[in-house]
């Protein structure tokens, strides 16, 4: 009778890509920093930009604030997994943070919005995507109007597009709703996605 393996002989998870977008405003910084407070395992990739950096935010932690002649080199010299630009300013994913990350064995999240998301399937069809909403269209217009960074022009179009990246949800495997004031439950979700991917029979197989 041939020999069953059990869960010990079977169960060597593998590394994971995980894309966290959705539209602007929908909170993604405050989950990320809320996942990083849960220490789990995790490698946080952090996006290179040329918009200036808000008054909170930290080169290297929250982003690499770049000059658009310090981001030509890097697209130049094809060091970034992908990039596009966003109103009227570039983001973009560097190669190098995730292939050390997933050598390592760890789990990959990337923060990038919903065309950089588009590109990174293309790129990897095994990375988890998942979309941020809000719970409401009204959340999503109060949240950017509390950020006092915002034109009443800026704020329509970032509405505008905020529709258009809905409309584009089934290019994506999950749909997580962070509604305001249940920023735990959001992370709750996002880390049961992660759990559940790694009882896969068949997991993912990442390579780039």
């Amino acid at each position: 009778m041939p020999h069953a393996p059990n869960s010990f002989d079977v169960y060597h998870p593998k590394p994971l890509l995980i894309v966290i977008s959705g539209p602007s405003g929908v909170g993604k910084d405050s989950v990320l920093k809320e996942l990083k407070a849960s220490q789990l395992p995790l490698k946080f990739v952090v996006t290179a930009t040329t918009r200036p950096p808000r008054p909170e935010e930290v080169n290297g932690i929250d982003y690499f604030f770049l000059s658009m002649e310090e981001f030509q080199a890097m697209i130049d010299k094809q060091e970034l997994l992908e990039y596009s630009l966003v109103y009227k300013d570039y983001k973009g994913i560097p190669k190098t943070q995730i292939r050390k990350a997933i050598d390592s064995g760890l789990d990959v999240v990337l923060r990038v919005d919903v065309q950089g998301a588009a590109k990174v399937r293309a790129i990897c069809p095994e990375a988890i995507l998942i979309f941020l909403t809000p719970a409401s269209q009204e959340e999503l217009f109060q949240r950017l109007r509390d950020r006092n960074s915002e034109t009443p022009e800026s704020l329509q179009i970032r509405l505008e597009t905020a529709q258009q990246e809905l409309e584009r949800l089934s290019e994506f495997d999950y749909l997580v709703v962070n509604t305001h004031g249940r920023l735990r439950e959001t992370v709750a979700d996002i880390i049961s996605i992660i759990r559940s991917e790694h009882l896969r029979v068949n997991p993912r197989e990442v390579s780039l």
